[in-house]
């Protein structure tokens, strides 16, 4: 419930910061759209819903959040409720540094947050310790190698909107090498995070998510297109899925058998 109601406060966070930015969003086939958007529609920008509504509709998935957050035990709900501010903090700041800026800030700082959220999630039993600082190293890299396909599949809008990301600022094929560079890095903190997790069960989850990570970067470097980023999006949001399940899956046999 926390991970829901905060991401979802986030994403109305999202749309009321680029409200008027995405006016400008250019007509398209709407894959991406219906990929991130069932409805095929942006409230906000297209006028269906006012602002002030969609504060409010923020301000309630906050207080909710809040709320289920402070039933955790002290001191993790403290953990829990700062980390939430930082993360809607950072998530402004890279939708507005992103507007004009000539080396991507925004983007190296701004996907902090992405990787917080899983340390969100450990903090909820856990402390701060090495654990919750190699479990933030193992995902920072992969925000970033993800939000280079992002990016990538999402340039035309970017460009019109007058966005600098790596495509804008580098163009598509160095965007490859971003996507490349990130998913290398990952690999290697991936690996500091299974050994000091000390657990043979996540390896083959690990594994399968190294493969499809590594078929995802030869389909972008094989064809450096949107669609070929478009096609990979969906490999990325698995291997995710892997890498948590492998998680809680070892977790499982280390504590019960």
């Amino acid at each position: 419930m926390i991970a829901y109601f905060g991401f979802e406060a986030g994403l109305v966070l999202n749309d009321i910061v680029d409200a008027n930015l995405d006016k400008k969003e250019l007509p398209t086939d709407n894959k991406l759209t219906k990929y991130w958007r069932p409805f095929g529609r942006r409230p906000l920008s297209e006028g269906l819903i006012p602002r002030r509504s969609a504060a409010v509709l923020f301000a309630v998935f906050v207080a909710i959040t809040s709320t289920v957050i402070f039933t955790l035990p002290y001191p993790h709900s403290i953990y829990v409720f700062v980390l939430m501010f930082i993360c809607y903090g950072l998530e402004v700041f890279y939708q507005i540094k992103k507007r004009n800026e000539k080396v991507p800030f925004a983007q190296i700082i701004g996907r902090v947050d992405f990787a917080l959220f899983l340390v969100a999630g450990y903090l909820c039993v856990g402390s701060p310790d090495l654990y919750a600082l190699t479990l933030f190293l193992f995902f920072y890299p992969m925000a970033l190698a993800h939000l280079g396909v992002n990016d990538l599949v999402d340039v035309a809008n970017d460009r019109a909107k007058g966005m600098k990301t790596p495509p804008t600022l580098y163009g598509i094929k160095a965007t490859a090498y971003w996507i490349l560079a990130f998913t290398v890095f990952h690999y290697v903190t991936a690996a500091v995070f299974l050994y000091v997790l000390g657990s043979l069960v996540a390896l083959g989850g690990f594994a399968v998510s190294f493969g499809l990570l590594a078929v995802a970067n030869a389909m972008i470097l094989k064809d450096e297109s949107v669609q070929s980023a478009l096609k990979v999006l969906p490999l990325f949001h698995l291997s995710m899925l892997i890498y948590a399940i492998s998680i809680i899956a070892s977790y499982f046999v280390m504590a019960y058998l």
